[in-house]
């Protein structure tokens, strides 16, 4: 015998409510999904992060309207679409900033949850499936970049293309399988083009899903690091928790307006941000016999890219001493046969690093900086969640690892000389330190006992 659904409503809703959990899923996902009440502005990046992926979804629909993916028409349909079409340099200013500001909003949004320990249990699956978000994102930019066919767009995907050849054994044969072709070519913009607009963003979208599904089953973390769901009232609800609608909509309403406001001023005064959001190079056709001085990719990659330039040979030889004591000192923590999988790991890359190229480890460095993120969950090991309960020294930690990663993001927009490299290796070294020492320097000093109940002042 078929159960029926309750419902509360009549007429139409209450139609679509016997036949789809329209209601329950209101309830369940917004009106009495109960999140803590001592929220801050760090919690406005999750909802514009959605805000702006919509704003992509939309204005990527309008532009593929007027756009030829075709290598002899693209650069000049671009053109089009920027003073032909009726506001169409709006809906590609929209989206060249959009793509901007979805990176900006998702890196504050992953620092939020580098602050507060939203990533430790029982948070670890939406961790995951935010990082798997944002190496989407990586490679939705990626494709993207390429489809104007400008000189940057062209030459930058010739670049990152080239390095995939510096894989062992399979590299040339993935290079040509990427591109389509032996150089970038028309074959290459268009299985970019269809990357670009159909398969990545589908990808995307189930990610956030997902990410937003794992949310809603565990519940928000907060500032202090405090699980709501442990105290509850007579009625099963949190005694520190509110409904999301209407407290948190209002509230992500005004994060919503400010963000708007600074968007809009980008789009209308300066979309191109002095060449960072757009290049100057961009705006001219792409020319396969003309290689630009300076090739380098867009901002929100920087960081990565100079990871990557700054792994030279000697760099290389510092690495491979690094992981031989890394190596060494799991070896001489280990009590029996069944622990010297690290050491023998070590010495294996070890010896991998000696018989191949620096380019290739540079694409490794480049691509462990993003995996790496992966497993933060279970490398930090500190008995709190939160920033604020942790010692004096960790909050040192964590500013010099952003400062190291800015100074990464600003070193790779600029060419390369000694003095940079040097520094950038320096980086990089931090960047990885932070996260490899974290099983020992988490678990050390004093921690302040976060309180039973999160702490919260109206105003």
């Amino acid at each position: 015998m078929a159960i029926e659904h309750e419902v509360e409503t009549t007429g139409l809703v209450g139609w679509i409510d016997r036949r789809f959990p329209l209601t329950s899923t209101w309830k369940k996902h917004v009106s009495e999904y109960y999140a803590p009440k001592n929220f801050n502005f760090w919690y406005f990046f999750g909802s514009l992060a959605l805000l702006v992926l919509v704003n992509q979804i939309v204005t990527g629909i309008f532009l593929t309207m007027n756009y030829k993916p075709d290598a002899t028409l693209a650069f000049s349909s671009v053109e089009y679409i920027m003073r032909e079409v009726p506001w169409g340099w709006l809906i590609r200013y929209m989206h060249s900033t959009g793509a901007s500001m979805f990176f900006v909003v998702v890196y504050l949004h992953m620092f939020r949850g580098l602050l507060y320990g939203s990533y430790r249990k029982p948070r670890e699956l939406v961790w995951v499936f935010g990082c798997a978000i944002f190496l989407c994102l990586m490679a939705e930019a990626f494709f993207g970049y390429l489809l104007p066919w400008g000189q940057m767009s062209f030459w930058g995907a010739q670049v990152i293309v080239n390095l995939f050849s510096a894989i062992p054994f399979i590299g040339p044969d993935l290079s040509l399988w990427i591109r389509g072709d032996y150089v970038v070519s028309d074959v290459t913009l268009n299985r970019f083009f269809a990357f670009h607009v159909i398969a990545i963003p589908l990808v995307l979208i189930g990610l956030v899903v997902a990410h937003l599904v794992a949310l809603h089953e565990v519940g928000s973390n907060n500032p202090d690091g405090i699980e709501i769901k442990a105290k509850k009232g007579p009625d099963g609800i949190p005694l520190d928790g509110i409904p999301f609608h209407p407290y948190y909509s209002v509230h992500d309403f005004m994060g919503v307006s400010v963000f708007l406001i600074i968007f809009a001023a980008i789009i209308f005064f300066a979309p191109e941000m002095g060449g960072y959001f757009l290049e100057a190079n961009n705006f001219i056709p792409a020319n396969p016999l003309q290689t630009p001085q300076e090739i380098a990719p867009v901002w929100y990659f920087t960081a990565f890219y100079a990871m990557l330039r700054a792994t030279t040979d000697p760099f290389k030889i510092v690495l491979m001493i690094i992981v031989a004591l890394l190596g060494l000192f799991a070896l001489v923590r280990a009590r029996g046969k069944w622990k010297l999988g690290l050491p023998v790991l070590a010495v294996l890359v070890v010896l991998a690093m000696a018989f191949t190229e620096s380019k290739f480890w540079g694409v490794v460095v480049m691509g462990g900086a993003v995996i790496s993120l992966f497993f933060l969950p279970w490398l930090d090991r500190s008995p709190v969640k939160s920033i604020r309960y942790r010692p004096f020294f960790h909050k040192v930690f964590y500013g010099i690892f952003v400062l190291a990663f800015l100074t990464l993001g600003f070193l790779g927009t600029k060419p390369p000389s000694p003095a940079s490299t040097l520094i950038a290796q320096v980086c990089a070294l931090i960047y990885f330190a932070f996260f490899l020492g974290m099983p020992v320097w988490t678990k050390l000093g004093t921690f302040k006992q976060p309180p039973e109940r999160v702490r919260f002042k109206p105003h």
